[in-house]
């Protein structure tokens, strides 16, 4: 074969196609014309952006449908949507994240890390706002109520949540309790959150008196809203476990409940072990409930079944509402920023520990 027949058939195949410098073409296009346009009206990166992106999908469209034809060109116009739509989603996320990493990490230092706000008043943020002396007081009573809080509510949940999901796949034969159970389950995964702090709080006032506040009853609280969570992924992790897996099991005279705590849980521990991780992280950032449960304190308390307990959330919103010094609330503004990245990135662990934890319990499909 000559290079002449094979470059002939080199162009019979590329023919009618756009090469694939054609994008990065039309972006940089896109890029230098709407920079140019804004320029005339008025600059601004957002509107650049926008313009830019519109600009680079009506290019890209055009060019693809007037040499590659119709078709490629509602294509090339997908394809655009699509990318456009997950960066437009995109730019809220690191739009947050960004904020507060440059407010946050000032403020995220060992004296926040490892001491609480005890003792903390005005004239020391007076004179850290003069220059005179360091932002003093931290968030570590917070830091420990929120782990203490969360991990009651975590031993509340998980157990209940888990023999709730087990009875409604494994026992259930769609009869009036399971449909009572399912019913009630979807109900609480909507309720608002200050809902659930307040039948914790109307729950002990009858048990122990009107205005019982600890991090007991925030943790009541937080199961409330967690246990459907536990409940809804538990159940949809065990319904997908194949039930020849379970009539091999019957088929050998092992009993039900052994089967479902030998067989049928492991197999679906992953998935359940991730939805228990996302149930933690989805109430670790809870305000309202904790307020009216748990109060808040300045002081660090181990005991979360006796006196107030702050948590992280409730610090960052007392710090912005009610600064330690009125006349200077740039310390307390610090401190909140601070308290914000912290509980960003122990929700950034949890989820990377769902992950984990997922992909160590998943079963092995090797040799």
């Amino acid at each position: 074969m000559t290079n002449t027949t094979l470059t002939r058939r080199q162009s019979k195949l590329t023919k009618g196609r756009l090469p694939k410098y054609a994008a990065w073409a039309v972006l940089a296009a896109a890029v230098i014309l709407s920079a140019a346009i804004m320029t005339l009206i008025g600059f601004n990166a957002f509107g650049w952006g926008v313009l830019a992106a519109v600009l680079f999908t009506l290019g890209l469209t055009g060019i693809s449908a007037a040499v590659e034809g119709a078709r490629k060109a509602k294509d090339k116009l997908a394809t655009c949507l699509v990318v456009g739509s997950f960066l437009v989603a995109l730019l809220p996320l690191i739009s947050v994240i960004w904020t507060v990493l440059v407010n946050g990490l000032p403020g995220l230092t060992p004296e926040f890390l490892f001491y609480s706000m005890n003792g903390v008043t005005g004239e020391f943020d007076d004179a850290a706002a003069e220059g005179n002396a360091p932002v003093l007081g931290g968030a570590y009573h917070a830091l420990i109520g929120t782990l203490l809080m969360t991990l009651w509510a975590t031993l509340i949940s998980v157990p209940v949540g888990l023999l709730a999901a087990v009875y409604l796949v494994e026992y259930s034969s769609g009869g009036l309790l399971s449909k009572a159970i399912t019913f009630f389950v979807d109900v609480m995964t909507g309720i608002p959150s200050i809902v659930a702090g307040l039948f914790a709080v109307a729950f002990f006032a009858v048990i122990l008196g009107p205005g019982t506040k600890t991090g007991f009853v925030a943790a009541v609280a937080l199961s409330v809203l967690m246990i459907p969570v536990v409940v809804r992924s538990t159940e949809e992790m065990l319904r997908i476990v194949p039930n020849e897996l379970r009539e091999a099991s019957y088929a050998l005279g092992v009993r039900k409940w052994r089967t479902i705590t030998k067989v049928v849980i492991p197999t679906a521990i992953s998935g359940i072990a991730s939805g228990v991780t996302l149930a933690i992280a989805r109430v670790v950032g809870e305000t309202a409930p904790i307020l009216v449960t748990a109060g808040f304190a300045t002081s660090i308390n181990f005991n979360v079944f006796s006196g107030w307990m702050a948590s992280l959330p409730t610090f960052i919103y007392t710090q912005i509402i009610t600064p330690t010094s009125p006349s200077n609330p740039d310390p307390s503004a610090q401190r909140a920023w601070a308290a914000a990245l912290l509980l960003i990135v122990m929700v950034m662990l949890l989820n990377l520990a769902a992950r984990l934890i997922a992909r160590y319990f998943a079963p092995k499909t090797g040799r």
